[in-house]
């Protein structure tokens, strides 16, 4: 199976399937359909993803065109009076909206599709990752800790919201050294 991950551009047609890409998730995922003070950047994807230098959201389509993931990643732009001391908008990214199709899970395609998005937040000068999931969602907490989140506020409130961050180790690696130095455990 050949996937290919790319930037969302700002094609109206190909924005609009991600739009439903996204809404059938959220409806499959979480029971629910449209709402709109949380879903302001699905409707408005070019404001938050396409636009802004610093934020960006990534697609994996199957050959065929069929989009079979999606991740999110932009300024840290919430205001949660408990995190103001924490997060900032220039320093901190957050991750959104990370949809992997039924079928194609448990293959890796989620650390994938995080990786990719960490990537372009080191890449922007990004020193950590928020994000914010819940409990009811069937595996989400226990992927976000293997990706090297750790939980930062556990709500307890009536969906269950758990928030977590990353700080990014970037490492800038020179692409013309030519000594090369390996350590082996025995």
């Amino acid at each position: 199976m050949d996937v290919i991950i790319k930037e969302l551009s700002n094609n109206s047609k190909e924005i609009k399937e991600v739009q439903e890409f996204l809404f059938m998730m959220i409806e499959k995922e979480m029971g629910y359909g449209y709402v709109p003070k949380w879903h302001q950047d699905i409707v408005n994807m070019e404001e938050y993803y396409i636009s802004p230098e610093k934020n960006n959201f990534f697609v994996a389509y199957l050959e065929t065109g069929e989009i079979i993931a999606t991740i999110g990643i932009r300024a840290y732009d919430k205001d949660f009076p408990k995190f103001r001391h924490l997060y900032s908008r220039d320093t901190t990214s957050s991750i959104w909206r990370l949809f992997v199709a039924e079928k194609y899970r448990r293959c890796g395609l989620a650390s994938r599709m995080f990786s990719v998005a960490e990537n372009f937040a080191n890449e922007s000068g990004y020193n950590e990752i928020y994000l914010h999931t819940h409990k009811t969602l069937p595996g989400a907490l226990e992927f976000w800790t293997k990706m090297g989140f750790v939980v930062s506020l556990d709500s307890n409130d009536e969906l269950e919201t758990v928030h977590m961050d990353k700080k990014i180790v970037g490492l800038d690696i020179n692409p013309s050294a030519n000594d090369f130095t390996y350590a082996v455990k025995l």
